[in-house]
């Protein structure tokens, strides 16, 4: 009997949180489709229905979990103006993250498991396109309107405060998440972006006083 479009999501739902539990418990080389399918009843023939390999898996992780952070932030945080705002952000991220069993075993296996290869990478950020610069837009947006509104200096290159920004965020959330930082992921948050931050407050102080 034909699945609804409804069951059809709910299955290809399932296969997902299965996936998630088993590359969290075993790691992406050894998680199998049989194993998947085992876990909800399935077939391995029904999870290859919806997923033709474990990169088209990943692929659904990622874009499924930056969706719903997506709609989270913008619900708690609709507008970023300023260097508060972008705290707040990052902040809300770790939340987001900590609240949530699904999601923090997401951001775990990503950062701590996932063995990631050139052609793995190649296919999967193929199916993340619209996702994986959905951050890296919006702190550009906001730090091009701080700087011409004049709260960061005119020589600040933002493209790279953007990279910086974004990859000392991801080294936090590695570091928090292979236990290799003992201090409290909101606080080395704080810490952290409050040190680059101030820097630029005091570049453009001194620059003022020329």
């Amino acid at each position: 009997m034909r699945k609804t479009k409804e069951e059809a999501e709910e299955t290809r739902r399932a296969i997902l949180r299965s996936a998630l539990d088993t590359f969290y418990e075993k790691g992406y080389s050894k998680t199998t489709f049989d194993e998947i399918a085992r876990r909800i009843n399935l077939t391995k023939g029904a999870v290859y229905w919806y997923f033709r390999n474990k990169p088209d898996l990943i692929a659904a992780l990622i874009n499924d979990y930056f969706d719903r952070q997506k709609a989270v932030l913008q619900e708690r945080l609709p507008e970023m103006k300023s260097f508060d705002d972008i705290l707040k952000w990052f902040l809300y991220n770790a939340e987001f993250i900590l609240s949530s069993e699904p999601y923090y075993k997401f951001v775990f296996f990503i950062s701590c498991q996932m063995e990631w290869s050139e052609g793995i990478i190649t296919k999967v950020l193929s199916q993340v396109e619209e996702n994986k610069d959905t951050w890296y837009k919006r702190l550009k947006e906001t730090l091009t309107f701080m700087q011409k509104s004049g709260e960061i200096c005119e020589d600040v290159n933002v493209e790279h405060l953007v990279s910086i920004i974004m990859n000392m965020w991801t080294g936090i959330l590695n570091a928090y998440m292979s236990k290799r930082c003992t201090v409290d992921l909101k606080v080395m948050i704080e810490e952290s972006f409050n040190l680059i931050f101030n820097g630029l407050k005091k570049e453009r102080t001194e620059d003022a006083s020329k």
